[in-house]
Parts: structure tokens; C-alpha cells; sequence
């Protein structure tokens, strides 16, 4: 059995444009960099209270222990827009902070996927 060209071509037309209707997920990975917690880091702090503001680095140098590397990467769903990226490093000197190298880190706070609803919608038990 064969179709008519003109159904077969309506037929490929038809599945070129439902192939383009893929769901595409959110992307996030590595920290979550907020301005706002990222101007609590002040110089002389220790490395524990850099841990608990921030949270374990995401790319420990192994050859510098002095240098902790926090990246932040978040690719939305949406093909036309361009990923976040936001990196932070924190350098020591005789274990508390000397020094921040912020790179893409706003004051407010990046873009994160949908959590869903809000606890407050939920009836109570």
C-alpha cells in the first residue's frame, strides 16, 4: 500500500514539528551562590565558618589546600537562553580567609527551577 505524496509529505511535515516539542528539563549543578550569603564571607574567617555560609567546595585543588573553587551552573529548559554561571574562590592563608574572587556572582539570587507548590497551600492535619 502506498500513500499519496501529498499525505506522505503532510505526514513528515507532521512529525518534524512534534519532534520539536521535546520537554527539557532544568539543569543545576554545583553550589547555589547567593549574593547575599556571599557577602557574609568576610576576611579572617575559618574554614569551618566559610563551610557552613557556603558548604563544602565544589572543586578542591589538590596541589593548593589554600584554594577553594565554588561553581554554579544553571541550564533552563528553554533553548534560547544562555546558562548561568557564577564562580567564587576563596583563599586562605594560615587556615582563615585572605582574600574572595567573585566572577558572575549577582546580589540577588540566581535563577533556581520551580520547587513546586509553597507548604502554605497544603492543608493542615
Amino acid at each position: 500500500m502506498r500513500l499519496p505524496f501529498g499525505r506522505l509529505i503532510a505526514l513528515l511535515l507532521l512529525a518534524g514539528l512534534l519532534g520539536g516539542c521535546i520537554y527539557r528539563m532544568n539543569i543545576q549543578q554545583g553550589n547555589y551562590l547567593e549574593g547575599k550569603t556571599v557577602d557574609k564571607v568576610e576576611v579572617g574567617m575559618t574554614r569551618t565558618q566559610v563551610r557552613y555560609l557556603l558548604g563544602t567546595p565544589m572543586v578542591p585543588a589538590p596541589f593548593n589546600k589554600d584554594r577553594w573553587d565554588y561553581l554554579y551552573y544553571f541550564k533552563s529548559g528553554h533553548r534560547l537562553r544562555k546558562p548561568e554561571q557564577r564562580h567564587l574562590v576563596v583563599l586562605f592563608k594560615e587556615d582563615k580567609v585572605a582574600r574572595l574572587e567573585r566572577d558572575n556572582v549577582p546580589n540577588s539570587a540566581p535563577e533556581a527551577p520551580d520547587q513546586g507548590p509553597s507548604i502554605s497551600k497544603f492543608p493542615k492535619i
